[in-house]
């Protein structure tokens, strides 16, 4: 299950919520104070792509050293 990151527009709370598909955010609220006024954060942990501030990451399996 992945897990998405929220921001909530009434209170601004950042936080993350483990769901089973996007189709299930019609039940997301905030857990600060219960608005459902929330917006789907971008996430750093799960974005890829390449440029200034990326990272990277060698998805060998290779073993690395020696």
């Amino acid at each position: 299950m992945p897990i998405y990151e929220y921001r909530c527009s009434e209170c601004g709370e950042k936080f993350e919520k483990w769901l089973r598909s996007m189709s299930a955010t019609q039940d997301i609220c905030c857990p600060r104070c219960g608005s459902r006024h929330v917006d789907k954060a971008v996430s750093l942990f799960g974005r890829s792509g390449s440029g200034r501030g990326a990272a990277t990451v060698d998805s060998s399996c290779a073993p690395t050293g020696g």
